[in-house]
Parts: structure tokens; C-alpha cells; sequence
């Protein structure tokens, strides 16, 4: 039975995995041609309904779709910087579905992934050089300025990479220096993304997504250890939760 199960969900990843690659390749083709000639509104317009596309065709092809709750903790008239668990490729697309105009931080490589990169650009991430800390952290901080000034949302991965589920990262500081620079506020986002979408593995698993939007967390007058400790405790308790 279990045999029979894993074929189907090799055949299902795979289906997900041509689908994933053809829309990747015509979205950035097309992103190519708009990047220099269209307003950031529309880019960001179109790149929403690529990730809609992939976020909904994993949940056809593959059974994986999602239990949200706590939205209603997204305030509708300022702009902030969110802070997410990070276990799998999940929440990379579903994300910037849920915040207005987000802009996200990243490392510089990903920028050079074939298609994939040429259209991440269109929506201006703030690509840093990771083994360059001290300038990275300057044009964080610098960018992440300008964008929460345009009332853009700032997307973190404190951890820097996926994690397993069921493991904890290393939480950096970098996104909580921002926050206390600015006095912008932090949400928090926790998921369990990992147990279907996990790193590493072809095998996407069918099943139920939580990922839960947690209260803004005010910075002003707070130090970087201080926020991302709330940010972190929050994160960790509720993934610990509802497992994974």
C-alpha cells in the first residue's frame, strides 16, 4: 500500500514539477520584456499571478493546500517587516499573496538562477552578498528604508535558509536591526510547510498547510535581540504546536 502510495506521489510530483519549470520559463521570458519598460505596479501585478498560478497548481496536482488563520493581524495602513519560519519553497510564493507590495530580502545567487531569477528581479528584491556582512547589512538597511517608505512590506527568513521541519535555525539579526532602525513593526509568520514541501526531497506530500499570522510586534525603543527574541519564541511555540 505504501508502495502504491509513493508511486502516486512520484507521479504527482513530477506533473507539479514540469508544470512548475514550463510557467517559470514563459513567466520570466515575459518578465524580460516588461522589466525596463512598465511601472513597479504592474510588475508586481504580474508576478502575483504567477505565484497564484504555482501556489493553486500545487494544490490540483498535488493535494497541498492550507488552513490560514490570523490575517486579520495585517494592518491595512502601515507597512512592516514580516518575519517567517523557513522549511520549504511554500512560502516563498505564498507570502507576497498576502502582504501588499512585498519586497524580499535575498541572497544575491538566487538573482542568477535561469528564469527563475531574471523574473524575481521585476519586483526590486533587496539582494545582498552574504560573505560581505558588514556591507550587507548597510544595504539592508539602506533599501529596506526606501522600500517601507514607498509602504512596501519587508520579507525575512531570520533563519537564512530552510530548515527541516522539526529543526530550528540559526535566527539572525539582521532583519531586527532593520526593525529597530526604522521603529517599523515585525509580524511574525509560523507554518509547517515542510512536512509536504520539504527541502531536498522530490516527493511532494498532499495534505493540510497551517501557517498562522501572528500580532504585530512594535519595535520603537526596543533593541535587535529584544524583537527578534519575541519574534522567535512566538514563531517557534506555534510551529511546535501544530506540528512540524
Amino acid at each position: 500500500m505504501n508502495f502504491l502510495k509513493n508511486i502516486s506521489y512520484f507521479i504527482r510530483s513530477l506533473i507539479f514539477t514540469i508544470y512548475l519549470i514550463t510557467a517559470t520559463m514563459i513567466y520570466s521570458l515575459f518578465c524580460i520584456l516588461i522589466k525596463w519598460t512598465t511601472p513597479f505596479k504592474f510588475r508586481y501585478a504580474i508576478i502575483m499571478i504567477w505565484l497564484k498560478a504555482i501556489i493553486y497548481g500545487l494544490k490540483f496536482i498535488c493535494g497541498i493546500s492550507w488552513e490560514l488563520s490570523g490575517a486579520e493581524n495585517i494592518p491595512k495602513d502601515r507597512a512592516g517587516i514580516i518575519f517567517s519560519k523557513h522549511q520549504s519553497t511554500w512560502e516563498t510564493f505564498f507570502l507576497p499573496t498576502l502582504f501588499p507590495q512585498t519586497t524580499i530580502i535575498l541572497k544575491r545567487e538566487l538573482l542568477w538562477v535561469p528564469f527563475f531569477g531574471w523574473g524575481l528581479s521585476i519586483i526590486d528584491p533587496i539582494a545582498i552578498n552574504r560573505s560581505d556582512r558588514a556591507s550587507a547589512m548597510e544595504q539592508v538597511t539602506k533599501m529596506g528604508k526606501e522600500a517601507l517608505n514607498m509602504g512596501r512590506w519587508i520579507l525575512v527568513f531570520p533563519e537564512g535558509t530552510r530548515i527541516p521541519a522539526g529543526k530550528t535555525g540559526k535566527y539572525r539579526l539582521g532583519g531586527a536591526r532593520l526593525a529597530s532602525a526604522t521603529h517599523a513593526p515585525v509580524i511574525p509568520v509560523a507554518h509547517n510547510a515542510g512536512r509536504h514541501w520539504p527541502k531536498g526531497n522530490f516527493l511532494l506530500k498532499p495534505g493540510v498547510i497551517k501557517i498562522e499570522i501572528g500580532q504585530l510586534i512594535e519595535t520603537e525603543g526596543k533593541k535587535p535581540d529584544v524583537v527578534m527574541g519575541e519574534a522567535k519564541n512566538w514563531i517557534e511555540s506555534r510551529v511546535k504546536e501544530f506540528g512540524g
